[in-house]
């Protein structure tokens, strides 16, 4: 029935690029530019979002505003 004949075609390339992705932590340096993207991508960006995030609680209320009302809520009063 089906399934004796190779349908799919191999290409080297793809699988070149596969094994390299698969084998790349046997070969991963600490670099400084690897040290920087990593401090940048795990300490600084999720400490910014968290800042931003804290500093910006409870001010816009999106819920049921009109055209003409403003996003911003004066809580202070």
């Amino acid at each position: 029935m089906a399934g004796d004949k190779h349908v799919l075609k191999i290409d080297p390339a793809i699988e070149r690029y596969a094994e390299m992705r698969s084998s790349q932590y046997m070969y991963f340096r600490w670099t400084p530019k690897t040290v920087t993207k990593s401090i940048v991508l795990g300490v600084v960006v999720p400490l910014f979002i968290g800042y931003f995030a804290f500093a910006t609680e409870g001010k816009w209320d999106f819920r049921g505003k009109g055209i003409n009302d403003k996003l911003t809520e004066n809580r202070d009063k």
